[in-house]
């Protein structure tokens, strides 16, 4: 459908608990074509519904599928659940596009299973391990108001912010700007 233009930090659509859906119709569909289009245009490997200014429970992934003729499938997760998680974590790093050209290392768990729905209302359930469970993970904490950059330890969380503060002094790549897409 469309690429829409995504949200940067500093936009306050970002800190908001989105909203569960419950209207599973031809909008929602719209919106899940939007998130696809945005997420591959930007490159990205996940994209919440809110990084697009839209406050609902939805977002999209890609997924490295050998069998597709890109080697990548996207998918969808309308209000997703965390169900399960393994205690045992991985160290890896983590970007975001509502954060450009930033990362940092972040533990998150092993494996993880999410439950929601497709655009149709259909049951979904989701199990992931490595970098498919950091991005269910990091994309649930997006629809409840949460960024990466909140999970680092205080430490790594202050150099973060040092970072982003540095590159919006210096009109880097990060920059609080208003999107034209109305919130919901």
């Amino acid at each position: 459908m469309t690429a829409r233009r995504v949200r940067i930090i500093g936009d306050p659509v970002l800190r908001r608990r989105a909203d569960e859906v419950v209207d599973f119709d031809r909008s929602l569909r719209r919106l899940v074509r939007d998130l696809e289009d945005t997420m591959e245009e930007a490159g990205g490997v996940g994209l919440a519904a809110p990084q697009i200014g839209v406050g609902l429970r939805v977002f999209t992934y890609g997924v490295d599928d050998p069998a597709s003729e890109d080697h990548m499938t996207i998918c969808h997760l309308v209000n997703p659940v965390i169900v399960e998680e393994s205690v045992d974590e991985v160290d890896d790093a983590e970007g975001c596009l509502s954060i450009p050209d930033l990362s940092f290392t972040l533990p998150r768990p092993r494996r993880l299973v999410a439950k929601g729905f497709n655009v149709h209302g259909e049951p979904l359930e989701v199990a992931g391990t490595e970098r498919l469970a950091r991005c269910l993970a990091h994309e649930t904490d997006h629809l409840d108001g949460i960024l990466f950059i909140d999970r680092l330890d205080p430490e790594k969380r202050a150099e973060a912010l040092a970072e982003i503060r540095r590159l919006m002094l210096e009109g880097e790549a990060v920059r609080v700007r208003e999107s034209p897409h109305a919130s919901l």
